[in-house]
């Protein structure tokens, strides 16, 4: 099935390109979420006077995702842990404690745009990558700390990997 994407699309392609993916995909994700049309010559045609309507709407998206990435960027987040013996946690901070924190902060995030790739299961300073458009990621520096401890804890020793 052949498409033109009316969004940048993740791992698929740019606004305008014409790609080819399997129907299911097209049928129910695609087109009725409104990022991609059928490719033909009258959606051809069509997709040509919508373009800079399209890449304006997208540019504004850009920037919108900039501003947060640069508000993110300079929250101070941390989550406070419980921690057993050997300042071991109990379970582990995920995404949703992310997202959940952020929120505190007047930051809203889907938690599926954090990208974590191991679970944190131990104290310390961590980096944590959020995508939040397909050019723009926000770097978030999360603490993670002990219950009980203080939020300007001294230095914070790094996990070893």
């Amino acid at each position: 099935m052949k498409l033109i994407l009316r969004a940048d699309v993740d791992a698929l392609g740019r606004l305008g390109d014409i790609v080819a993916v399997k129907p299911g995909f097209g049928r129910n994700y695609l087109i009725p979420q409104g990022l991609a049309m059928m490719a033909s010559e009258a959606n051809l045609k069509q997709f040509e006077l919508e373009r800079k309507k399209l890449a304006g709407q997208a540019d504004s998206l850009r920037a919108e995702a900039t501003a947060l990435a640069e508000k993110i960027a300079a929250a101070k987040v941390s989550i406070t842990v419980r921690v057993g013996e050997g300042d071991k946690l109990y379970g582990s901070v995920t995404a949703v404690n992310i997202a959940d924190a952020l929120l505190e902060h007047g930051i809203e995030i889907d938690r599926r745009k954090i990208e974590m790739p191991d679970a944190i299961r131990a104290l310390g300073e961590y980096d944590v990558e959020i995508r939040l458009h397909p050019d723009v990621k926000g770097e978030l520096k999360l603490r993670v700390i002990k219950h009980g401890q203080p939020e300007k804890a001294p230095e914070l020793e790094q996990p070893e990997a």
